[in-house]
């Protein structure tokens, strides 16, 4: 063991060499499976046919509304201009209804005029001495005058009402002009306001339509959008997976059991096949790190595969049976899935267990004889906690002699001596 924190945790699931590339090829199937649907999703999405139909539209409605906007403008400026003609016909009517008005009152204070002047004279004859002298004269001038003044005043009077009455005809005519004039600027004034409106109406329909044509093609652009990038993710990912398929696939190569043919009472370098493996520190045992298949060291027999003292629980031991080291226990311990059983005979073509890349790596060396989980580092007193121990180094000298890298020393020399006729290598 490394330190004296260890707790036990959860296993990992079990797994061989041949069962990981099965559960990878399952789900490669599987993506590459959705890869047609995905595919048929992108072949449906709004064509750039569609898409390029909207654009089209987009812009026949915006120079639409333009055009539609110049004639509602015109429209407005023309109901304008038929307004004011209309306010100026009215003004014009009001002062010759003025005038006429005026003319009439003139006319009437002259005749009312002259008819007072000649009562008075031939009432009472007050219009002035000279004038009654005159009228009141039996002579064939007084008479001539008499005569003369009558026509006078008739002429006079005639000719204010004669003036009067063509002023009065005058401005009827006028009038009437002005009045016709008015009538056909009122109905103008009353079309343009019907095409102005029918217009702003048009306008208004444009304007809703040119909304959701451009809603359509935003919505028609993010359909087509996400379909292309949901055909990309399923294409991304069917190639993550296929490359994940490839590495596993090698991977479970590189794992399989080594075929050796191992000679009886030599031993083999049970580290053969660990991938990405890297020696660490020299302690009870040597620690090292990496992934695939632990194998036994020679012939030998197991004596248990769990304790609870262990990170990950696991502690595989087994009593040697044959070679220099026979009677010896060795031992294989923490990030490894056992696949042996208490009992086993193995050889050194057995595969103890996977190493698996975990948090606390494996540590393998010399245990006690009882392989119950306790090593001879332990039972020696040799180990405080982080320093390398006689049986760690003893140990790692092993593998080294069989082609295994060695651990790293954390003190040299290392804590503690070996037993009198330990073996050497």
């Amino acid at each position: 063991m490394r330190g004296d924190s260890r707790r036990p945790r959860r296993l990992p699931p079990r797994q061989d060499a041949t069962s990981a590339p099965v559960g990878r090829s399952r789900r490669l199937g599987i993506v590459v499976g959705l890869v047609p649907v995905v595919l048929s999703m992108a072949l449906s999405a709004p064509s750039s046919a569609d898409i390029g139909s909207d654009q089209a539209r987009i812009q026949q409605l915006q120079q639409q509304i333009a055009a539609q906007g110049a004639r509602v403008q015109q429209l407005v400026e023309s109901y304008d201009a038929a307004q004011a003609r209309v306010a100026a016909i009215e003004a014009q009517v009001q002062s010759l209804q003025a005038q006429l008005a005026t003319d009439r009152r003139t006319e009437d204070a002259d005749r009312s005029s002259l008819r007072q002047a000649a009562l008075q004279f031939y009432m009472n004859g007050s219009a002035g001495d000279s004038l009654a002298a005159l009228f009141s004269s039996g002579s064939s001038d007084a008479l001539a005058a008499r005569q003369e003044y009558s026509h006078l005043a008739s002429s006079t009077i005639d000719g204010a009402i004669d003036a009067v009455r063509s002023d009065e005809q005058r401005t009827k005519a006028v009038g009437a002009a002005l009045q016709a004039e008015e009538d056909q600027a009122r109905t103008t004034l009353a079309q343009l306001d019907q095409a102005r409106q029918a217009a702003q109406a048009a306008l208004a329909q444009d304007d809703a339509l040119l909304a959701r044509t451009q809603g359509d093609l935003q919505n028609l652009l993010a359909a087509a959008a996400a379909q292309q990038a949901a055909a990309e993710r399923a294409k991304e990912q069917a190639l993550a997976q296929q490359a994940a398929e490839a590495q596993a696939a090698q991977v479970a190569a590189t794992m399989a059991p080594v075929t050796i043919t191992a000679t009886p009472g030599t031993y083999v370098n049970p580290l053969r096949a660990i991938r990405a493996l890297s020696p660490e520190r020299i302690d009870q045992g040597v620690d090292y790190r990496g992934y695939g298949p632990i194998y036994a060291v020679g012939d030998g027999t197991v004596l248990s595969t769990v304790n609870s003292g262990w990170p990950g629980g696991t502690f595989i031991s087994y009593r040697l049976t044959d070679g220099k080291a026979a009677g010896l226990v060795v031992y294989a311990a923490e990030d490894i899935d056992p696949l042996v059983t208490v009992g086993q005979q193995v050889t050194a073509t057995t595969v103890l267990g996977t190493m698996y890349e975990g948090p606390d790596g494996i540590e393998t060396g010399w245990a006690d004889r009882s392989g119950d989980g306790t090593t001879m580092a332990h039972d020696a007193g040799q180990f405080s906690g982080s320093n390398s121990t006689a049986f760690g180094a003893n140990f790692s000298q092993l593998l080294a002699s069989l082609g295994a890298p060695p651990g790293i020393l954390q003190n040299d020399p290392p804590t503690g001596t070996l037993p009198p006729g330990w073996p050497t290598w």
